[in-house]
C-alpha cells in the first residue's frame, strides 16, 4: 500500500494541511500512522465523514430563504458586514450593523457617515449575492457586480471618474505600494482569473486574494470585494470559510504585505479565522 504525506493528501482532498493533521489526530482517516512528528495516509484513504457532509451552503441559502434569524446565516450576514467594513474605516458598531439588517434602522447617540449606512445594507446584498451564486465558476462580470452592488448609492458613484462597477480610471496606491495601472488592470485580471482555474484549495483561495489586492482592480472597496471573493469561493469549492475580524487585522495585512518573502504569515492567519468560523458551525451543529 502507498502513503502520502499531508500536503499531498490536502490536494487530492482540496482542503488545509492542517485540517489533514486534525482529522488525523481525531482518528477520522482509517489506516493514518503517526510516524514521530509526520502523518502518513495510505493513497487510497477516504475523508472522513464529517468533512464530507458539508451541507453549510445549503443551510445558508434555506435560512436565507426562510428569513431566519439567529442561525448561522445570520451570524454569517452579520460578522462578515461589520468587520469587512470596520476593517476598512466604517464607525458603525457591531450593534448598529444588526440593527440595519434586522430592522432596517438604526439606533444612533452621535452623528454617523451616511455612506457607511448604505455600505452596510450594500453589504448584505453582496453577501446574499455570493451565497445565491456560489456555486459558480468566478468570472469578472460577478467580480464587477459585487462591486456594483457594493458601491451603489454611495457619495463615491456620483463622482464620474469613480467607475463603479468598472475598473479603476486613476492610479492607486494601497498601504505606500503601488499597485496595477488602470490600463494594464483588464489584462491582469483576465490572467489571474486564468490563472486560478487550474485549482482550488484553501492555499490557492488566499494566494488569489493577495494577487487581487495587489491589482487593486477598482477605485475603492477592494478588500471588501476580496473577501467577499474568499467566501464565495470556500463556499464553492466545500471549504470552511472565514472571516478576518478586529482580532486579525493587523496579522492579516502583515501577511498581505509580507507575501512575496513568507506565504505562512497569510495562510496561518486565515487558517485562524477559520478556525473561529468552526466554532459557530459546531455551536450550531453543522457538518463540515
Amino acid at each position: 500500500m502507498k502513503y502520502l504525506g499531508t500536503k499531498e493528501i490536502s490536494k487530492l482532498w482540496k482542503v488545509s494541511e492542517r485540517s489533514v493533521r486534525n482529522y488525523c489526530r481525531e482518528g477520522k482517516v482509517e489506516g493514518a500512522v503517526l510516524i514521530g512528528k509526520t502523518w502518513q495516509i495510505p493513497e487510497n484513504a477516504m475523508k472522513s465523514k464529517r468533512a464530507c457532509g458539508n451541507n453549510l451552503l445549503n443551510i445558508l441559502k434555506e435560512e436565507k430563504n426562510m428569513k431566519y434569524k439567529g442561525g448561522i446565516y445570520h451570524k454569517t450576514q452579520i460578522e462578515l458586514t461589520y468587520n469587512s467594513n470596520h476593517i476598512e474605516g466604517s464607525r458603525l458598531t457591531e450593534e448598529q450593523t444588526r440593527l440595519i439588517f434586522e430592522t432596517n434602522t438604526i439606533g444612533v447617540s452621535e452623528s454617523v457617515n451616511v455612506d457607511d449606512i448604505i455600505e452596510t445594507a450594500n453589504h448584505f446584498r453582496c453577501v446574499d449575492y455570493i451565497i445565491d451564486n456560489a456555486s459558480k465558476p468566478l468570472t469578472e462580470n460577478m467580480i464587477k457586480k459585487l462591486h456594483y452592488m457594493l458601491k451603489s448609492g454611495t457619495s463615491d458613484a456620483k463622482k464620474a471618474w469613480f467607475n463603479v462597477g468598472e475598473y479603476k480610471k486613476l492610479p492607486n496606491e494601497i498601504g505606500g505600494k503601488t499597485t496595477c495601472l488602470p490600463e494594464n488592470v483588464a489584462k491582469e485580471m483576465r490572467k489571474l482569473l486564468e490563472k486560478y482555474k487550474n485549482e482550488k484549495t484553501f492555499e490557492s483561495i488566499v494566494a488569489f486574494h493577495h494577487d487581487f489586492e495587489a491589482i487593486h482592480p477598482f477605485q475603492d472597496g477592494n478588500g471588501r470585494i476580496g473577501r467577499l471573493i474568499m467566501f464565495k469561493e470556500c463556499l464553492h469549492h466545500n471549504i470552511v470559510p472565514f472571516i478576518i475580524d478586529s482580532a486579525h487585522k493587523i496579522y492579516y495585512y502583515r501577511g498581505l504585505s509580507e507575501w512575496e518573502n513568507e506565504h505562512g504569515f497569510l495562510i496561518e492567519t486565515c487558517l485562524s479565522a477559520q478556525d473561529t468560523y468552526k466554532k459557530w458551525l459546531d455551536y450550531f451543529k453543522i457538518k463540515y
